[in-house]
């Protein structure tokens, strides 16, 4: 579903990502970890089109080089990006915006789903404002089932949460994969990967992926830490 081709991202003369190979098969979940600074987030920005940097090499959804396209036209083509820290949107409440981005999807199918995922309460309030770390997560995935992506980049989506909303947003993701979303996720800690079924775990450090694995790289990260891949 995805694939990248020796994917290098730049900022003026600092280079970030340093070739980069990658293939997720359809309904794939893929962990990105790795230290502080070491690019991961950078990953998924430069994958979405962020163009603050400066890329090169192939970026594939389904065989369709995405490589130099504008962020509007990766998200046509099947790219969601959930971010870090979701932004709050004052006077947009989520229902209009749920409404926006799908509109094939009439009031009662909104509010079905909207149950599904626990936000159904946030339904007339405005996108993210005044809600926790875990209920703007919710909501962040509410819209990936919205939206029905061919690829969902999950960046530290267990950022700043506590260990009952990690539980909570990792049985969320399990319960709604399928065979047409792939996941790539990004994360420092593994904590959330423990709850996740993962069928990929990538080292990355100094902007190379230097490791990948099953899921017993996660015990060795957490028996080891990451030193043990620096200089690979």
């Amino acid at each position: 579903m995805l694939k990248l081709e020796n994917l290098t991202a730049s900022i003026g003369d600092v280079q970030i990502l340093k070739g980069i190979d990658l293939e997720i098969k359809p309904g794939e979940l893929h962990a990105i970890m790795g230290p502080n600074g070491s690019g991961k987030s950078t990953l998924c920005h430069v994958v979405m089109g962020n163009e603050t940097y400066q890329e090169h090499g192939k970026i594939l959804v389904e065989n369709s080089d995405l490589s130099g396209q504008k962020q509007l036209e990766r998200s046509n083509a099947g790219v969601f990006q959930s971010f870090q820290y979701p932004v709050g949107l004052p006077g947009v409440t989520l229902r209009e915006f749920s409404q926006n981005i799908n509109k094939e999807l009439n009031n009662e199918e909104i509010e079905k789903l909207a149950e599904k995922f626990s936000v159904k309460e946030f339904l007339d309030r405005e996108v993210n404002v005044d809600l926790s770390g875990g209920e703007k997560k919710r909501c962040e995935l509410f819209q990936i089932s919205l939206t029905s992506p061919k690829v969902a980049l999950l960046d530290e989506i267990d950022s700043g949460l506590d260990i009952d909303a990690i539980k909570s947003v990792a049985e969320l993701i399990n319960a709604n994969r399928d065979e047409n979303t792939s996941y790539l996720i990004v994360t420092h800690y593994s904590r959330i990967l423990k709850y996740l079924d993962v069928n990929m775990v990538h080292i990355v450090v100094d902007g190379e992926i230097v490791k990948s694995g099953s899921k017993e790289l996660i015990d060795e990260v957490d028996s080891d830490g990451y030193t043990q891949y620096q200089g690979k």
